[in-house]
């Protein structure tokens, strides 16, 4: 008894996700839904050529085989990345306005309790006691403007 042509192997929508048709059965294999393809580019933006490709389709990167049934491929994994910070950068802006480097880098209450502290020392400088407190906040201000910088950097796996 012959049922007619079935769906060829692959992902199908499946509730929330997806769920792998064999190609005479569904199996136990699912995944999260996948994001919509983006047109593949070269270095300049430019639409690779598809003359070569399979079905005029680009494939790049190029699938990877994985464990799981025969044929079955996984979509490359694309990694968020981050800038790093640059602890001179840093450095610079909190040399014109102490606690500004800590700012740039996230520490922001910090960043703001050097800048209070620096202009509660210039008030104090009036008594001559501020002398101390305005140079201690503008140098504390620059040291931790370039060490959180390496915190932040070193926190997302960049080396500075």
């Amino acid at each position: 008894m012959n049922e007619g042509p079935s769906a060829p192997p692959g992902w199908y929508p499946a509730g929330e996700g997806e769920r792998y048709w064999d190609g005479r059965a569904w199996t136990p294999h699912t995944r999260p839904p996948m994001a919509p393809p983006v047109a593949a580019t070269d270095a300049h933006g430019l639409p690779h050529s598809t003359a070569n490709a399979p079905g005029g389709r680009v494939a790049w990167p190029p699938p990877t085989r994985s464990p799981g049934p025969p044929g079955m491929v996984v979509a490359p994994v694309y990694y968020a990345q981050v800038a790093p910070k640059s602890p001179a950068l840093s450095v610079l802006a909190s040399f014109f306005l102490p606690g500004l480097g800590s700012m740039i880098n996230g520490d922001v209450a910090k960043g703001i309790g050097i800048l209070i502290g620096y202009f509660v020392s210039w008030i104090l400088v009036i008594v001559l006691v501020g002398i101390v407190g305005v140079f201690g906040f503008w140098v504390w201000g620059m040291v931790d403007a370039a060490e959180g910088a390496r915190r932040w950097n070193a926190r997302h796996g960049i080396i500075s």
